[in-house]
């Protein structure tokens, strides 16, 4: 019988586990391996994924996936001696005490998701003197130094992972941060009520042959449950401390300092050197290949014999790959494969199967006697919240809800501050004016600097705000629910349920929504997500599209916007599928998603993300943009003078002079003037001229020269094209967006074929909206691909797809519209 047939509320074992690749290896280290009970909890929405309950977690497959495994009703599961308890092998090492060499400690934060490791470290770094993100492929390290107690300490917060295989590039960045950086000591954070899941990341510590001190975090809910766990116990089992933490509180993080002095000066009685037994197979194989091994010293000075040992084993490609300048790497793979068919023979599975159930079985036979759950038959508070959020029929509904009060409250709550930092920066905008000859350096500052800094900083309470409810879902564990709710509608178009919310997060900007990629595990996942994101109308277009809506449809004006919206949904959802089935045909996406206990967050905690994420985007957004549109400045700004600017510029004094005009009069027609010379200027200002290039290849798109340097000047922000055209087309910046309209609708062709004909119609406002909605995203988003995919390669890919698209779509729009209106 397959997992999928089992109906809700049943309890099956496991006897095997079918399929290859990714999704084995994730599968099988989350616990689903044969002998293990599992329980159907409920099926998504839509008929989505299923939840399933395991090793005392839930944890979500898509129907494919659980059909890849095979059990049966518990009572007529056969016990099988395979990956039985063997218990440890001591090895006869005197601890060192380090601090004669040394008083810094450098500590490894290790543990799995959702496990507070981050919040234990938030709590240590920010009661201390400095944080700093160290950066690396795409994944970041925080590392906090303090000193106390006569040492100074450097805590590296690492990734969440679940393991040290060569699955996500988190595991291979842990494994790889460790074993070159050689950290000091590991603190191995666990789920104190989720033991048996957590201790498989501990067994391949144990493996790599560290000094480890295990926090026992959750240790609160532990004693709430009424859990029993004997930890003397297990520390004098697996020659490691275990000390109880509440991290959201900050409660034992002393004694667990304390601890880690004492590990570090070899007085931590229960600290020894030991190897976990794999039985006599496998323990024989993992000998030959480690004495291979070992014929070349370099390397295992930093990596364990025995972890580089078991790895290969385990078929893992980048030891292999870490190996292959050995002078010996022949002689070590033939004893590996060699090995591997052996045990592969034995029990007819594979080997790095036989290897993750040595380990479960490890563990099982170490919690039997040192852990006791009296409330195992009993449904967690958690499970009781998704009765009800995770419903079949409820479900959506109320993430739909939820969606909608987290975008209302971003956008109503967000204008007030929107608004006053938006009226400080004109402030002080016109203050510098004021103060400061005119001049180059003026312009500028005015039009350059500081516009280009508030085009930034007006945006902040909305991503702030934004942030919040992101930490605020992340926190609760609802954000895995949602991709849970949502995946089976992605999965139509390639995409992983986890892609949802970065997609409606775009919706307000796409710089924040390209960054909460990162909660991603699968890069293809994560690049395919970001490359459709800038399909999702943010905010920054809304003035755009409002401009043209009103100026050129009488009726229907929400129709029109909403379609707009939909419009760049489905140009998303087709690219992904075109992208899922030609560039990124090959990714591997298994839904295998752990639904973690709901929990309240800390407001510290809270506080701290929404800091950590504004500061990012600050530092690495703001900058760019500012170039961006200091770029564009100068190339508005310059050439200054040109014969027909003069010639207005005569006329503009021959006013000034006359002293017999009518005020008003004289008023307006010096404002007329100064647009002409503005207009003329820009016209032949480098923009104005690249325009001008450009006008021929937009001309079939039905826009002239004007739209183009409008479109143009849209590559920093897209708020600047209302703007430009307000020069363009000759509006004052006192005058209202009625004017600049009724600008719109009487611009006519000055010259050539289509002289006196209207620039701006319905077919062309259509083409300009469309072309508006997909063309080259804001050089913000632009520097985000290229930060979080770190290649250059996705950043040009999206420019150049997103231009020709959208070239593409408006010319189709324009001549189809020309039919119909």
């Amino acid at each position: 019988m397959k997992l999928s047939e089992v109906k809700n509320s049943n309890k099956v074992i496991i006897t095997k586990v079918l399929g290859h690749g990714s999704f084995r290896k994730r599968i099988s280290e989350m616990g689903f391996i044969k002998g293990k009970e599992v329980k159907v909890i409920k099926n998504a929405p839509f008929n989505g994924p299923i939840e399933f309950k395991i090793l005392n977690y839930n944890v979500s497959l898509r129907k494919s996936e659980a059909d890849l495994i095979e059990v049966v009703p518990s009572d007529k599961f056969v016990e099988s001696l395979n990956g039985s308890y063997e218990g440890v092998i001591d090895r006869k090492i005197d601890q060192i005490n380090q601090s004669e060499r040394t008083k810094t400690i450098n500590i490894a934060l290790v543990g799995n998701p959702n496990c507070g490791k981050t919040t234990l470290f938030n709590f240590i770094s920010g009661s201390k003197e400095r944080v700093g993100n160290y950066s690396g492929v795409t994944v970041d390290i925080k590392k906090a130094t303090f000193k106390t107690k006569g040492y100074t300490f450097n805590f590296y917060d690492l990734p969440g992972t679940y393991s040290l295989t060569a699955y996500s590039k988190e595991e291979i960045f842990v494994r790889k941060f460790i074993y070159e950086q050689t950290p000091d000591l590991v603190i191995n954070v666990l789920d104190a009520t989720n033991l048996e899941r957590n201790l498989f990341l501990t067994t391949q510590l144990i493996d790599m042959d560290l000094r480890i001190v295990a926090a026992l975090n959750m240790f609160d809910e532990l004693e709430k449950k009424k859990l029993y766990f004997n930890r003397d116990g297990m520390s004098r089992l697996l020659g490691m401390p275990f000390i109880p933490t509440i991290s959201s509180k900050g409660i034992g993080l002393d004694n667990l300092i304390e601890k880690v002095i004492e590990v570090f000066e070899g007085r931590e009685k229960s600290t020894r050197h030991i190897h976990i037994n794999y039985g006599k197979d496998l323990e024989e194989s993992i000998k030959l290949v480690r004495q291979k091994i070992k014929e070349n010293k370099p390397i295992t000075d930093k990596i364990s014999s025995r972890f580089l040992a078991i790895k290969l084993l385990e078929k893992d490609q980048h030891v292999l790959e870490l190996l292959a300048d050995y002078k010996n790497f022949d002689e070590i793979k033939a004893v590996t494969n060699r090995e591997i068919k052996k045990i592969e023979g034995l029990v007819n599975e594979d080997s790095e199967t036989v290897i993750t159930d040595a380990k479960y079985g490890f563990i099982t036979g170490a919690l039997k006697e040192t852990f006791k759950d009296p409330n195992q038959s009993k449904k967690t508070r958690s499970e009781k919240i998704d009765n009800i959020l995770t419903q079949k029929y409820l479900g959506f509904p109320l993430f739909t809800a939820i969606l909608f009060l987290m975008f209302y409250t971003t956008f109503k709550l967000g204008a007030y501050p929107m608004n006053w930092i938006d009226i400080g920066v004109a402030a002080l905008g016109n203050f510098v004016n004021n103060i400061m000859p005119e001049g180059m350096l003026r312009d500028l500052l005015v039009n350059g600097i500081i516009s280009g800094a508030g085009s930034v900083l007006v945006f902040l309470p909305n991503i702030l705000i934004l942030f919040f409810f992101i930490s605020l879902l992340e926190g609760t564990g609802y954000m895995a629910r949602a991709a849970f709710i949502m995946d089976k509608i992605m999965h139509r178009f390639g995409l992983h349920g986890r892609s949802f919310i970065p997609l409606i997060m775009g919706f307000g900007c796409n710089v924040p929504a390209i960054l909460a990629t990162r909660t991603m595990r699968n890069r293809g996942d994560r690049i395919l997500t970001m490359l459709i994101i800038p399909f999702m109308s943010c905010s920054a277009r809304l003035p755009v599209y409002i401009l043209i809506i009103s100026a050129f449809f009488d009726k229907y004006h929400t129709l029109y916007l909403v379609g707009i919206y939909i419009a760049g949904i489905i140009f998303a959802f087709l690219t992904a599928q075109i992208l899922n089935k030609t560039v990124f045909k090959n990714k591997e996406t298994p839904f295998v998603m752990e639904l973690p206990t709901y929990r309240l967050p800390t407001f510290r905690n809270i506080i701290y993300q929404m800091w950590d994420k504004t500061q990012h985007y600050l530092k690495k957004i703001g900058t760019i943009i500012l170039v961006g549109v200091v770029i564009i400045w100068a190339l508005e700004y310059f050439p200054r003078h040109t014969k027909q600017a003069a010639q207005y510029e005569k006329q503009l004094e021959e006013v000034q002079r006359n002293d017999n005009l009518n005020g008003e009069f004289k008023k307006k027609q010096t404002a007329t003037l100064e647009q002409q010379i503005e207009s003329e200027r820009l016209m032949n200002s480098y923009l104005g001229r690249l325009g001008r290039i450009v006008e021929p290849v937009m001309r079939p798109l039905g826009f002239d020269w004007k739209m183009s340097i409008s479109l143009l000047a849209g590559l920093p922000a897209k708020e600047i094209i209302v703007s430009t055209m307000g020069v363009l087309y000759q509006t004052n910046s006192d005058e209202s967006t009625v004017n600049l309209q009724k600008k719109l609708k009487d611009e006519t062709y000055k010259s050539g074929k289509r002289q006196g004909q209207k620039v701006f119609t319905q077919p062309t406002a259509l083409a300009f909206l469309i072309f508006i909605l997909i063309y080259f995203p804001c050089i913000g988003v632009v520097a985000t691909i290229k930060n979080e995919s770190g290649s250059w390669k996705w950043a040009a890919f999206t420019i150049f797809y997103t231009t020709a698209l959208a070239w593409t779509a408006a010319f189709v729009v324009f001549n189809i519209a020309q039919l119909i209106f």
